[in-house]
């Protein structure tokens, strides 16, 4: 029996690519199924697609974007048997992890049918009366839309629906560690009626990657950028947007502090502490990296949040499955280097061995310093640091002591006083009482500092893929 090939889609087309490269479960170890490689013929193909596209698409109504994307919805929510275990293969992920993806693009896709009428032009009144002025907003054209693994229903199908839904078409260039989901995303787009150019999925191995995107930057057929990945990827595709003078749109890594304060309610620390730091083995850019306690409750937290730990991710019973056995290396050898320099285990056992080199357990450690790696690296990864202080400064400086800024968690029975915090932490965003992992519709999404800038999600985020024409007559 052959094993399947990831097809790309290109103008509504499935387009097998001549070379292929394999998937392998880092849950089983086992071939799950290939992924073409795309090469400089598809790339051009996919673009040219969405350029012939795009005079159609962006002349239609709102009415008629927002029936195909709420038909999406529905053709997802009765298709969540067979899309969810192209994530489980893909990623190890657990069944948990597939639903949570599925239920929160499903409504995403609802929220954003809701909202393409509401992107309006003005026609403000003008300096001379005898003058009326107009100013439009019109879509930017192709966008590129490159997008990570590690929420792939949820990220590739933000990366590409703002930028339809507000006229756009779009090349996506999925990951290569989720190729299936980005092609399931792709065809149930299309089943829902939109038209053929609109979306073009095309995919390539690590190897080839550079060169492709770099491709699909430069082309000067497209017009704007939307990655969301990590901050070192990140630089280089602004570096090439910038060199080519194109708008980017960048959700980045983060290293989220979560402030427990001494008034906290430390129960709900415990837990908001252990979802947000070790949900997804902590592969997610808004996991929860540092805590942040009063000295005065540190004791008493850390005994109900390492039991926390123990009750949602207990100690028997197979390790959770990291993306690949270098992510757990990555985090083996920050740990190893801060304990080598003064740091102490809370919990966990660095040097575990599990049944295969993916799976690594959570870890906490106290007492970490700025000299160690792990105080300032992001680990992505089930490692957490415990940091002690006594003072508001002493948290906020501490808090703001990285170079990212994406979310970031309070712990307080008083209101003001995690308003004060939420006003100084340099992140997008602050949840008071709440883990640092959140990401709803209703509220925009997006970092400071190397974290990246644009927002997502709402009407800020449909507002990133159109711009502005000012016309003027003479009455």
């Amino acid at each position: 029996m052959s094993t399947y090939t990831v097809p790309f889609i290109i103008n509504g087309e499935e387009r097998h690519a001549e070379k292929s490269f394999e998937l392998v479960s880092p849950a089983t170890g086992e071939v799950v199924h290939r992924c073409g490689i795309a090469t400089e013929k598809e790339v051009l193909a996919a673009i040219d697609a969405a350029a012939a596209a795009g005079r159609q698409w962006r002349n239609t109504t709102p009415g008629q974007r927002r029936d195909i994307i709420l038909r999406a919805a529905e053709i997802m929510n009765e298709k969540r048997e067979q899309l969810a275990p192209h994530l489980i293969n893909e990623l190890g992920a657990t069944r948990g992890w597939a639903d949570f993806n599925l239920n929160t693009t499903i409504d995403m896709l609802k929220d954003t049918a809701g909202r393409i009428s509401s992107l309006n032009g003005v026609v403000p009144t003008s300096a001379d009366p005898n003058r009326t002025s107009m100013v439009l907003r019109e879509p930017y054209g192709v966008v590129l839309a490159i997008a990570p693994w590690n929420a792939p229903y949820i990220l590739g199908t933000r990366s590409v629906l703002l930028p339809i839904a507000a006229g756009c078409t779009v090349v996506l260039k999925g990951s290569e560690k989720s190729p299936r989901v980005m092609h399931a995303i792709t065809s149930v787009l299309h089943e829902a009626g939109l038209p053929k150019g609109v979306l073009n999925f095309i995919a390539t191995d690590v190897a080839s990657a550079p060169s492709i995107t770099t491709s699909l930057i430069a082309h000067p057929q497209v017009k704007k950028i939307n990655f969301t990945g990590s901050s070192a990827v990140g630089r280089i595709v602004a570096r090439i947007a910038g060199e080519n003078l194109k708008p980017v749109v960048l959700e980045l890594g983060g290293k989220a502090p979560a402030i427990v304060w001494e008034d906290a309610d430390l129960d709900i620390a415990a837990e908001q502490c252990t979802i947000g730091s070790f949900l997804f083995s902590g592969q997610i850019c808004m996991s929860t990296e540092r805590i942040i306690v009063h000295k005065k409750i540190s004791e008493a937290f850390q005994k109900k949040f390492v039991e926390m730990i123990e009750r949602m991710f207990p100690s028997k019973g197979d390790a959770p499955v990291l993306i690949a056995s270098e992510a757990v290396d990555k985090n083996k050898t920050l740990l190893k280097d801060a304990t080598s320099k003064g740091a102490v285990l809370i919990r966990g056992d660095i040097d575990a061995e599990e049944i295969s080199k993916t799976r690594m357990r959570p870890i906490v450690v106290s007492k970490v310093t700025p000299e160690m790696d792990l105080y300032k690296q992001e680990s992505f990864g089930p490692s957490v640091s415990l940091i002690e202080v006594e003072t508001e400064e002493e948290a906020l400086r501490i808090a703001n002591d990285t170079e990212y800024g994406l979310n970031s968690a309070v712990f307080t029975e008083n209101l003001r006083t995690g308003l004060r915090f939420a006003k100084e932490i340099e992140t997008g965003a602050v949840h008071i009482n709440n883990m640092t992992v959140h990401d709803e519709m209703a509220l925009p999404h997006g970092g400071t500092k190397a974290s990246g800038f644009g927002r997502f999600n709402t009407l800020f985020g449909l507002e990133e893929w159109v711009r502005t024409k000012t016309v003027t007559w003479r009455n």
